[in-house]
């Protein structure tokens, strides 16, 4: 019998949810239930028992989760409604299992997107209230100048979006090229915060999305290594999965 008990923080981390060192801290929270009783640390979990969070059940997770790391080109677009975009990502990538792309990138944009069949993965990497950082390559149509760099870097307000941008690190990379690391993803928002400054993006390409570094050919994906994805797990282990009601992240969501 004891062979089928699994200890419940190892329970909650391949179910997903989080990692083992996330789960001992819910555990020690007291926001874990099995059956409905809050359990002590170190409890264990046996089958057909309810494991909750927060009072919502976590499942058993499937073994077969699809994680890839895509280049995307420019032209195609981060859709999976394949009726409407005939450039759509689906299409392009043709993967033999249904998939969708983990947040988005410009059309005109190319460069690094993740995409998965795991629901549970996909809010606690895109909410930008968990400071998740992404990171982009630009090439703009004058030369950089510090002034440039410094508003870029301090926040500039969108008056579209009726948002200020957040602080994020920019560095100049040569005369007209610049990365810049955000945490946040407003739509079209490095183009935006250019076009602000009277500056153009002639191109801009996603290179690094938190742990996973882009380093595949234009128009070509792999999968995550284990290694990416138990960091990745490690990284979102305290993410929120849901919009706080008091958020103004609810605000950019209608704003898309």
């Amino acid at each position: 019998m004891s062979d089928n008990l699994t200890r419940l923080n190892k329970f909650l981390s391949e179910a997903g949810y989080c990692s083992r060192r996330g789960a001992d801290k819910l555990i020690d929270a007291g926001r874990v239930t099995i059956n409905d009783v809050v359990p002590e640390m170190g409890t264990k979990v046996a089958p057909g028992d309810v494991v909750k969070v927060d009072g919502e059940v976590v499942g058993a997770r499937k073994q077969d989760f699809v994680y890839l790391a895509f280049n995307k080109p420019v032209g195609i677009v981060c859709t999976t409604d394949t009726r409407v975009e005939k450039d759509n990502i689906i299409d392009f990538i043709n993967y033999p299992k249904r998939i969708f792309p983990i947040g988005r990138l410009d059309k005109p944009s190319e460069g690094l997107i993740l995409l998965t069949d795991d629901g549970d993965i996909v809010n606690k990497i895109l909410r930008a209230s968990n400071n998740h950082e992404k990171e982009y390559v630009v090439t703009v149509d004058k030369p950089i100048s510090q002034t440039f760099i410094d508003r870029m870097s301090g926040g500039i307000y969108l008056e579209e979006l009726e948002r200020r941008t957040k602080k994020c690190i920019v560095k100049k990379i040569d005369k007209f090229t610049f990365s810049i690391i955000l945490t946040q993803g407003l739509n079209r928002q490095i183009r935006r915060m250019c076009e602000y400054l009277n500056y153009e993006v002639q191109s801009l390409k996603r290179v690094r999305i938190m742990n996973i570094v882009l380093d595949t050919p234009v128009g070509e994906y792999r999968e995550l290594t284990k290694q990416e994805f138990d960091e990745l797990s490690e990284l979102i282990s305290e993410s929120k999965k849901t919009f706080d009601p008091k958020n103004r992240q609810r605000q950019d969501r209608r704003k898309r």
